[in-house]
């Protein structure tokens, strides 16, 4: 898939996509991701998540008891920036 496939079908805009991705690269370790569903209806993970966060787009990050501490905090900086 394409780059500008991928950012039309996530309403993405091409300079955010690689913005990302060389920041991301720029990193010496290892990055997972998730993929973020909108507008999906909760599983039956969601439903066990301990911790819920939502943000100002009312998007969700559900955060289960087996998270580790490392990559959430990965996560929750850069949701700051």
């Amino acid at each position: 898939m394409s780059v500008k496939k991928f950012c039309n079908e996530q309403g993405l805009a091409e300079h955010q996509f690689y913005y990302w991705r060389k920041r991301l690269r720029s990193r010496q370790q290892p990055v997972r991701f998730a993929l973020l569903e909108r507008g999906a209806t909760p599983s039956a993970a969601a439903a066990n998540a301990e911790l819920e966060l939502v943000l100002v787009t009312s998007e969700r990050l559900r955060i289960g008891t087996g998270v580790d501490a490392t990559t959430l905090h990965t996560v929750l900086e850069a949701l700051r920036t």
